[in-house]
C-alpha cells in the first residue's frame, strides 16, 4: 500500500492530469498505453510517468504498456475520486461566476454544492445549477452539506474570516484566490492561487524569451 504522507504536491498534480488524459483515452476505445505515450501527451518524461505511477503501486508491461481502464481506475480510487467530494464557493463577483460555470459537469465526483455573498443580489438564487446563499449562513449550511473543500474569491480583507468560518464547519481543504497568506490549523490544506502573480511570471519568462529571440 503506498505511503501517501510521502506523495508531493507535484505528483499530485500530475497524476490528476494522468486521469484527465486517460479519461479521454479510455472513452475512444483504447485498452493499452505506453509510458512515452502518455508522457508526450502530459508534457513530461517517460521516466517520470513511470517514477509516478510506481508510487502509487502501479506497474505496467514492457510488451503492452499500462491497461488504460486499470490505471484510469487505481489513479482515481488514490487520488480520492471513488466517492464524492463536496465543496462550497464563497464570492460570487465575476471570478466566483466564472468558477461556477467552469464546474458545470466538470468533474462529476467534485461537486459545488452552494455558493455565498454578502451581496443581497446574487443571493436566493440559483446560479449554473448552484443554489446561492448569504454569507450570514454559511456556518450552518457547509455544516449540513457536510463540504470538504472551499473556494475563496472574496476580497483581500475578507478571507481570513471566510477560512475561519469554513474551517470551523468543516471544511479541510481551501483553493484561495485572495491576495493574502490565510492562518488555519496544520490539518487543513491550502492552496494559493494569486493571479497577478502568476500574470508576472509569465509576463518575466515572455521578457526572457524575447531578449533571446532579439
Amino acid at each position: 500500500m503506498p505511503d501517501k504522507t510521502k506523495i508531493s504536491k507535484r505528483i499530485i498534480e500530475r497524476l490528476s492530469e494522468y486521469r484527465t488524459t486517460l479519461e479521454e483515452i479510455d472513452i475512444h476505445g483504447n485498452r493499452n498505453i505506453y509510458s512515452h505515450d502518455l508522457a508526450k501527451l502530459c508534457g513530461v518524461t517517460a521516466a517520470q510517468v513511470r517514477r509516478d505511477l510506481m508510487n502509487i503501486g502501479f506497474s505496467g508491461s514492457s510488451a503492452r504498456g499500462y491497461d488504460v481502464p486499470e490505471l484510469l481506475q487505481n489513479v482515481t480510487n488514490f487520488l480520492g475520486f471513488g466517492e464524492e467530494r463536496r465543496m462550497v464557493l464563497v464570492g460570487i463577483g465575476h471570478l466566483g461566476r466564472a468558477l461556477l460555470d467552469f464546474f458545470v459537469d466538470r468533474n462529476p465526483k467534485l461537486v459545488l454544492c452552494a455558493a455565498f455573498d454578502v451581496n443581497e443580489m446574487r443571493v436566493n438564487r440559483v446560479i449554473h445549477g448552484v443554489r446561492c446563499y448569504p454569507v450570514s449562513v454559511m456556518g450552518e449550511v457547509v455544516a449540513e452539506m457536510q463540504a470538504q473543500m472551499g473556494i475563496i474569491t472574496v476580497p483581500e480583507s475578507a478571507a481570513q474570516d471566510v477560512a475561519s468560518t469554513l474551517v470551523e464547519s468543516g471544511v479541510t481543504g481551501l483553493l484561495n484566490f485572495a491576495p493574502v497568506q490565510l492562518r488555519v490549523p496544520s490539518h487543513v490544506f491550502v492552496e494559493n492561487l494569486n493571479i497577478s502573480t502568476v500574470l508576472e511570471k509569465v509576463a518575466y519568462f515572455a521578457g526572457q524569451s524575447a531578449e533571446k529571440e532579439r
